[in-house]
């Protein structure tokens, strides 16, 4: 299986509504020294927090890493990630 560097990669994530939900996300990156290409956060007419994070330069098997780390923070309702 390959590993396209280049592909872009997008972090979606659900949570409650919680300040500190972004920067958990966030963290796992800053963790690795990878700065997102793109961040949006809106927090939904439901309270729920909905964060998009847009990168490359990260293989599938990290992104997919950085998912499950994001997915255990007790905040998070839902975690995943896609091509752009």
């Amino acid at each position: 299986m390959s590993c396209d560097l280049s592909a872009s990669l997008c972090l979606r994530v659900t949570a409650e509504h919680d300040p500190g939900a972004l920067a958990r996300v966030l963290e796992r990156f800053q963790n690795l020294n990878v700065f997102p290409r793109k961040v949006s956060c809106e927090l939904a007419s439901t309270g729920e927090v909905h964060i998009r994070v847009d990168v490359s330069g990260l293989s599938e098997e990290m992104l997919s890493l950085i998912t499950g780390k994001v997915a255990q923070v007790p905040c998070i309702l839902n975690a995943y990630w896609h091509y752009l």
